[in-house]
């Protein structure tokens, strides 16, 4: 902006439209057409809120925190809006990308520039063998493909700086392609693919990422929000080095505090900890260790059914999707999770792939559905909503470690009604 525009702006309290639209790209069409040759376009663009807000609500919010830029009125309003995205969004991969890196850097990349939501914690999961490359993930000494390391950094990169991330990789993944939540979702047990889940910040509920690695202090779990904490609804676990020594002792110390009546926990065996900023972008290392999220707030509700053994075809498995179903979690804002073992897919049910997420899909048509095949899975039949209970777990390991099972899990976050301001 010229020193002249800057003192016609001053002196006549309004903006002109071509500073606008060098400010904010892509909007030259909206500000032209608001517009007029007498100038009471650029009058209403830099003085009635009102206005200025129902334009602004059309821009993702990339774009719209560029526009919070041009002026104060603008920036008010700016953040008026934020406040009222507090619906979940999701970026999907189900195509491989370029050899250097992985297809979700790319579509996260490209389709942050449409999401209209201000991460404030983000999950992703990818598929180990491309996300890590075939031989660091098989330990055979060959030239890599990828580096992990800085496949993860590029994707941190590409969020806000205050943004919380934690990333995994998994032997298989679950997502639902991006579009719609009503979109079928996919069951790749192999292949490149992954999704990364955008948690804005929202009212009445608090997200937050944990880390317990090597000697377990019980006192963390109070740090973490994870103990004496009356609002914890929710547990997303997920452990990484599984086999090594010790790993079952170390995980039991973690989960048995956690088996409450009013908390659902659910979650899985991965292959690795790519990610968690919350820590410096600390490494897994070669000990076992356990991360996850942590959701906490009155609002919530949440069910979780396990799929055992005796799940072996679609009767079966619909008759789980049913008792999840009684549950009566609302669908609007709510985002199932499906934790498999690498044991089910299409092999467990004699060829028919998809199976689950299908089922899923039938009795959940408007529910989002991510998740993974792992070496191992963690949850029960359990619903929280108040005080009811559908079936509690009993305080003995077993009932919440698997294998060959599927945990099934919906997280409802709330209503969405914008605040009144």
């Amino acid at each position: 902006m010229t020193y002249s525009e800057c003192a016609a702006v001053k002196a006549s309290g309004s903006l002109p439209a071509s500073w606008c639209a060098r400010q904010v790209p892509g909007t030259e069409a909206w500000v032209a057409v608001a517009m007029e040759s007498d100038g009471k376009g650029a009058y209403v663009l830099s003085n009635l809120a009102e206005v200025v807000e129902r334009i602004l609500s059309f821009l993702p919010t990339k774009a719209l925190l560029r526009a919070a830029c041009v002026c104060r009125l603008w920036r008010e309003c700016a953040r008026r809006l934020l406040r009222t995205q507090q619906s979940i969004a999701w970026v999907s991969a189900l195509e491989p990308g370029p050899s250097d890196s992985h297809s979700l850097v790319r579509a996260l990349a490209e389709e942050l520039e449409n999401v209209h939501v201000l991460p404030r914690t983000v999950l992703y999961i990818a598929d180990a063998e491309t996300f890590i490359g075939y031989e660091e993930c098989h330990r055979q000494k060959r030239a890599r493909k990828r580096n992990s390391k800085e496949t993860a950094i590029a994707l941190e990169k590409l969020l806000p700086k205050r943004c919380q991330v934690l990333g995994l990789v998994t032997p298989g993944i679950v997502v639902t392609p991006m579009g719609s939540s009503s979109n079928r979702p996919k069951e790749i047990e192999d292949g490149e693919a992954g999704f990364a889940l955008l948690f804005p910040k929202i009212d009445g509920v608090k997200i937050h990422t944990f880390h317990f690695k090597k000697v377990f202090d019980e006192s963390k779990l109070t740090e973490a929000g994870l103990k004496n904490n009356p609002e914890l609804r929710v547990v997303l676990l997920f452990v990484y080095n599984s086999w090594k020594p010790g790993a079952d002792r170390f995980l039991s110390q973690i989960i048995n505090p956690l088996n409450e009546k009013s908390i659902i926990l659910a979650g899985g065996y991965v292959e690795n900890l790519t990610s968690l900023t919350s820590e410096n972008n600390t490494e897994a290392g070669d000990s076992c260790g356990v991360v996850g999220l942590a959701f906490s707030g009155p609002q919530l509700q949440s069910a979780a059914v396990l799929l055992d053994q005796d799940v072996i075809d679609e009767r079966t498995v619909e008759a789980a999707m049913q008792r999840l179903k009684a549950a009566n979690i609302p669908e609007h804002n709510t985002i199932g999770f499906m934790f498999a073992c690498v044991g089910r897919g299409h092999q467990y049910y004699k060829t028919k792939g998809n199976l689950e997420a299908d089922a899923f899909r039938k009795f959940f048509p408007n529910v989002p559905l991510f998740g993974f095949f792992g070496h191992g899975e963690i949850g029960c039949d359990r619903i929280v909503t108040g005080n009811f209970i559908l079936r509690e777990c009993n305080d003995i390991k077993d009932d919440l470690l698997h294998g060959y099972t599927t945990v099934m899990t919906l997280i409802h976050l709330g209503s969405t009604k914008a605040n009144q301001v």
